[in-house]
């Protein structure tokens, strides 16, 4: 599979979701086409080697970051200025 092409703003959010703990890789896949390991690639890259390597300590073994895992279910809270599926986009206010 081809790497996806991804913008500064695309890359920004990519690292914001992978810092996030409740953020699964998962989520980052269906937004942004990258499996964990092109999350993991991209880190390392657009990191400090200081901060890549406290990411990966901080993410390695945390359930939370994959779904099938993770015991966190969708019933956590979501604003209602968010659509059903947001894709991190918050919809016109009414």
């Amino acid at each position: 599979m081809k790497d996806p092409i991804l913008t500064d703003p695309d890359i920004d959010r990519v690292i914001e979701m992978a810092w996030e703990d409740r953020t699964p890789f998962e989520a980052i896949f269906q937004q942004f086409g990258l499996r964990e390991q092109d999350v993991i690639r991209l880190m390392r890259r657009e990191m400090k080697a200081s901060s890549w390597r406290m990411w990966r300590a901080r993410v390695q073994g945390r359930t939370t970051k994959h779904q099938a895992k993770s015991a966190v279910d969708d019933a956590r809270f979501k604003s209602t200025l968010q659509r059903k599926i947001t894709f991190n986009k918050i919809s016109k206010r009414r």
